[in-house]
């Protein structure tokens, strides 16, 4: 649905490139997946220089989303539709965020490891990066990714 007024390419392209945050925090829950499917790595080969700088130096997670969501998110003069891949990027990073410390910090040490904890692993890895796919695709289409629940959280958000 384009209904705030029509996109440029410029305006697809940013909207698509802000999807690489929660794609990078998606990372944390590849290794089950791709040991278990080793030839396919080579879909992690374009993300790992930008991986390795978002891991490597501290902090720089918490910069770029406070950068996003106060230079882009709340700056009114930025068209809609960036805007609204914006805000809907930081909240899926902050759900994988938040699976990140429940799997971790109750799940796994209740669990100990093993098939169930390398399963969910995998649910939020694969959902992560359908989610992402999903949205990119209506993006570059020009269009807005609704997705239940988070996009209507976005547009409380966005106005």
């Amino acid at each position: 649905m384009s209904w705030r007024s029509s996109t440029t390419p410029t305006d697809r392209l940013f909207g698509c490139l802000v999807y690489l945050l929660p794609l990078l925090d998606s990372l944390n829950f590849a290794l089950p997946f791709f040991s278990q499917f080793p030839e396919l790595r080579f879909i992690l080969a374009p993300l790992m220089p930008l991986f390795a700088i978002y891991r490597g130096i501290p902090f720089v997670g918490l910069i770029v989303f406070f950068a996003l969501f106060l230079l882009v998110v709340r700056n009114e003069s930025m068209p809609h539709f960036i805007r609204f891949n914006t805000m809907q990027a930081i909240l899926l990073s902050i759900v994988v965020f938040l699976c990140q410390i429940i799997i971790d910090m109750a799940l796994a040490p209740v669990l100990g490891g093993g098939l169930l904890v390398a399963t969910l692993y995998n649910v939020v890895f694969l959902g992560v990066w359908g989610t992402v796919i999903y949205s990119v695709v209506q993006s570059a289409r020009g269009l807005y990714a609704e997705i239940p629940t988070l996009s209507d959280a976005v547009h409380m958000q966005v106005r």
